[in-house]
């Protein structure tokens, strides 16, 4: 399917840069900054608790992105994946797989990685190297389209991305953008990460792929600017919870993307926002695992009741270095007699719940 265009995008970031962006937009940079500041701090002085939470968030973001596209498996297999104790039994599987060692480069290696063409296209390849597609690492060679379904199963094209034949010159002029930005001390790079992220899900570069994509690259940007909340907390959870207000915001400042005349704010704001919430969900955390305030038998139900996959009692030990074994062990068996949480597996491979 061709669709004919005259013009291009305009990517230009100028607007960072005119002092006239929205008070809300303002407000939360400023307390994502702030928090920021004490994690940091925190990270550097309690590092046992956030090499355990950054265990916890990489099964959950590798769940949650995956789980975003329609892409699953049980969370016992997703744990046994993630912990590159199992092989993929099958093509979703295979999928998570590739998900999960794209993720793991990006953990290790973000600071060595520019933004640039060379990473897009490798990140894509490994994305699908687990499974018997051809077209890992490279763009489209056919025009997509983004479709919408109403309540009745009727579909209708809601995005038309950019032209197979103008992607490449579309993703140069993208990259070209974000330098001309990021090299102008005046424009936050914080509120410039979402605005790239906006114009590659318009591009659609990808014959698939396209949204776990976006969502690694994010993780890329925000944690080459000091932004990395989402090893310790999950961003890609974060946006699977509110997918709904996400999508409204994508289609909100995707609006007129082709002729330059969208607005970027909506989409800005919902990604800072769910960022914001990273930061805000890590203070709760660790205000929990790290206080002597609260009875650690609140602390052992808070980390159950918290975690989204199930977790062991050693995982827990991890977490509250403080706290025996032994009370763990009492305060489990509390919450599944009162039928708070359930078991999953059993022996040494138990693992627990939210019921």
């Amino acid at each position: 399917m061709q669709i004919e265009r005259g013009y291009m995008h305009k990517f230009d970031y100028s607007f960072l840069d005119n002092g006239m962006l929205p008070s809300q937009l303002v407000n939360v940079t400023a307390s994502i900054s702030s928090l920021k500041s004490s994690s940091q701090f925190r990270k550097n002085s309690f590092e046992k608790i956030f090499t355990e939470l950054e265990k916890i968030a990489k099964i959950q973001s590798v769940k949650s992105s995956n789980e975003i596209e329609g892409i699953v498996t049980s969370d016992e297999r997703i744990i046994q994946i993630v912990q590159q104790n199992s092989a993929p039994i099958n093509h979703n599987e295979q999928e998570i797989l590739g998900y999960r060692d794209a993720l793991n480069l990006i953990h290790s290696e973000y600071q060595n990685i520019q933004f640039n063409e060379n990473t897009v296209l490798a990140l894509h390849k490994i994305l699908l190297s687990a499974t018997d597609y051809n077209y890992g690492g490279i763009y489209k060679s056919d025009d997509n389209v983004i479709l919408e379904i109403d309540s009745y199963g009727n579909k209708k094209v809601r995005f038309a991305p950019v032209p197979a034949n103008e992607t490449k010159m579309a993703m140069e002029q993208l990259f070209l953008a974000f330098m001309d930005a990021n090299s102008n001390s005046n424009i936050n790079s914080l509120l410039l990460i979402p605005c790239v992220i906006l114009d590659f899900l318009c591009i659609h570069p990808f014959k698939d792929g396209n949204g776990r994509m976006s969502r690694l690259l994010s993780l890329l940007l925000l944690y080459k600017y000091g932004f990395d909340v989402g090893k310790y907390i999950s961003f890609e959870e974060q946006i699977n919870k509110n997918k709904g207000l996400y999508y409204l915001s994508l289609k909100e400042s995707s609006e007129n993307w082709h002729e330059s005349s969208n607005t970027y704010f909506p989409f800005m704001l919902n990604f800072l926002t769910t960022l914001y919430e990273c930061y805000q969900n890590l203070d709760k955390r660790f205000a929990i695992v790290n206080s002597n305030k609260i009875t650690k038998s609140a602390r052992i139900e808070a980390t159950v009741l918290n975690s989204l996959l199930p977790i062991s009692k050693s995982e827990i030990c991890k977490i509250l270095p403080d706290v025996s074994p032994t009370t763990v062990e009492a305060v489990l068996g509390k919450m599944v007699k009162n039928g708070i949480i359930t078991t999953v597996g059993s022996g040494r491979g138990t693992k627990y719940i939210r019921k």
